[in-house]
């Protein structure tokens, strides 16, 4: 994964997962232990769900870039799938606060696509292709005789 990716990921990951342990603390204060378990699946969940699939979207952009828009999404739909496949497995599950689960999940997506547009609008992305050294030099080269 090339740096600039990596930053781009960094720049969502880390205030999702700090948004994430504030959840985890707000829902342990409130709910009990229960309810940290359950902002702590939640936070991790769309950790996984928005990072995969960010991961997956810039591997697309750069090697299959017809493909960005449909599988862009392609993807937001597998998410809202797998998300629907884990409601319902864990539906009416004694194991965490379903509660906290939910809004610690809604509020860290949130904060991902919040961190996330930020980060496109602060990166430099050049619209244009600059040369490479080798080509101008050979231009100059040929152009002078």
């Amino acid at each position: 994964m090339p740096s600039n990716d990596v930053r781009n990921l960094l720049q969502c990951a880390v205030p999702t997962a700090a948004a994430g342990v504030v959840a985890v603390a707000v829902s342990g204060a409130v709910a009990g232990g229960k309810g940290a378990l359950g902002a702590a699946v939640g936070a991790v969940l769309a950790l996984l769900f928005m990072g995969i699939g960010l991961y997956v979207l810039q591997w697309t952009a750069k090697t299959l870039p017809q493909l960005f828009q449909a599988m862009g999404l392609m993807l937001y739909v597998a998410q809202l799938l797998l998300l629907m496949i884990f409601l319902a497995l864990f539906k009416g599950t004694s194991l965490f606060n379903a509660r906290a689960f939910a809004f610690t999940l809604i509020a860290a997506t949130v904060v991902w696509m919040a961190a996330q547009a930020r980060a496109h609008l602060k990166a430099k992305i050049l619209y244009v292709e600059p040369e490479s050294g080798k080509s101008e030099k050979s231009e100059r080269s040929g152009s002078s005789s």
